[in-house]
């Protein structure tokens, strides 16, 4: 089952599948058209003449020039989105162009002209004139036109849409829209703390004494996805304790240790392990799906690109820190679950998962140490941080915010050149500690005020 999920995804993904759908279905409608011409042919030119009157060579040339048409801006459709994914890929990260190709509208717009060519190619070898046996499917030849037409509207709706998603606030915004996602299905909305240090300490030492089996992948590449629920499932039936040895994004080699099995009679036979390596997805590539972190990962090399030398972009950049910080304001108010996943008393899969301090580095740490003497990016990252600050009680969240914030003070203090710019720094950063409960400030903090 997760094997065909994995298909499935991978199929509604591509650039290909909707177009084949869509030209399949155009060839399916060409020839029902077609028969209901047949048996109405004589009744329609009766009671019509002048919208399906037109003759046999006016309706071949007809569809024959809707069809060279279709294919022509097909082919600079296709070019339109191959600069766009050339462009995408120099100017904000590689790691986006599979947005590109998962876009419906790209997908549709490329449907619609080469169905239109094939439903044309469909209609046109049932045209008869002359000595051949007259036959002028009318109405399919009124529905072509109809067709191209619309097809006007679909060029030009295209011409828009890759207009606007080429503009940097468009990529980030989708990709944070995909990363919101994922938080939503993968962390409980209810806001509360981790569970207590000391159950976890409890169950860590009552695990402490098992010998493990371990379970290496077969494949180099990403961890895409982990069906959690079968591979609790499978933990509760063999009445085993499973612990994950990778979290989902990481990279793993073959006969890299995958997962790991609490061994207390027999060990695991070869047709279970196989059946559990199946649960994992591996591949060449990372997604947002199970992996939010690859969705910060994201929007984290949009702004490192904007940042470098060679683009300098800091708007793009302000853009970036803004969605991170709205990405990272979800996930404090949300629960990230203990890694124990229990069977009643019985402690059956040990889950790997970043944390909540993981999350925050990977959206901090990069962007500010590529800011360097940058006031208007440190003071939006503080801004960010107030902002993620006034969603938490939880102290360990509120601690790790407290490093990041010390991390910029003094980052400022170290960079910055003038006076003016350390001042408005810090104005921020007061605001930034009060949000955090901070009275005072201690020495990494008071750094930068005796620059001022």
């Amino acid at each position: 089952m997760n094997r065909l999920k994995q298909m499935w995804a991978a199929v509604r993904s591509s650039l290909w599948f909707v177009p084949s759908v869509m030209v399949f279905a155009a060839l399916a409608v060409g020839l029902i058209l077609v028969e209901i011409d047949s048996r109405f042919e004589r009744e329609l030119l009766l009671e019509y003449p002048r919208i399906f009157g037109a003759g046999a060579d006016g309706s071949r040339g007809m569809l024959t020039a809707i069809a060279s048409s279709m294919i022509t801006v097909a082919g600079l459709t296709f070019s339109l989105t191959l600069a766009a994914i050339a462009q995408t890929s120099s100017q904000y990260t590689s790691r986006v162009l599979r947005n590109f190709m998962r876009d419906r509208t790209n997908q549709f717009v490329l449907g619609s002209f080469v169905s239109v060519f094939a439903y044309c190619l469909v209609v046109l070898r049932t045209i008869r004139g002359g000595d051949e046996g007259r036959f002028i499917p009318a109405f399919a030849v009124l529905v072509g036109l109809i067709l191209a037409l619309l097809s006007i509207g679909v060029l030009i709706l295209f011409i828009h849409h890759i207009a606007s998603s080429l503009q940097a606030s468009t990529i980030i915004s989708n990709v944070a829209d995909e990363t919101t996602k994922a938080i939503e299905k993968l962390f409980p909305s209810k806001a509360g703390d981790e569970a207590d240090e000391a159950e976890k300490q409890r169950l860590y030492e009552k695990l402490a004494h098992r010998s493990w089996q371990t379970l290496a992948a077969k494949d180099n590449g990403y961890i895409q996805s982990v069906d959690t629920e079968a591979l609790f499932e499978f933990a509760r039936r063999h009445r085993i304790v499973l612990r994950m040895e990778h979290a989902i994004g990481d990279f793993v080699t073959e006969k890299t240790a995958l997962v790991s099995v609490a061994v207390e009679a027999e060990a695991l036979s070869d047709e279970a392990g196989n059946d559990l390596r199946a649960l994992y997805t591996i591949n060449h590539f990372r997604t947002v799906d199970q992996d939010v972190e690859f969705g910060l990962r994201q929007i984290v090399d949009i702004a490192m690109k904007a940042l470098s030398p060679g683009i300098n972009d800091t708007t793009t950049a302000i853009f970036c820190v803004d969605y991170l910080g709205a990405l990272l304001e979800q996930l404090a108010a949300r629960r990230i679950e203990t890694p124990y996943r229990m069977d009643g008393e019985s402690v059956r899969v040990i889950t790997k998962s970043p944390t909540f301090e993981h999350f925050i580095a990977t959206a901090f740490d990069q962007i500010r140490i590529n800011a360097e003497g940058n006031q208007a990016i440190l003071e939006r990252q503080l801004k960010a941080l107030t902002t993620i600050a006034r969603v938490t009680e939880n102290l360990t969240r509120k601690q790790a915010l407290r490093t990041q914030t010390r991390l910029i003070a003094q980052h400022a203090a170290r960079t910055l050149d003038t006076d003016y710019e350390k001042a408005q720094v810090r104005e921020h950063l007061i605001v930034t500690l009060r949000a955090l409960d901070v009275d005072r400030l201690d020495d990494d903090f008071k750094l930068l005020a005796r620059e001022n």
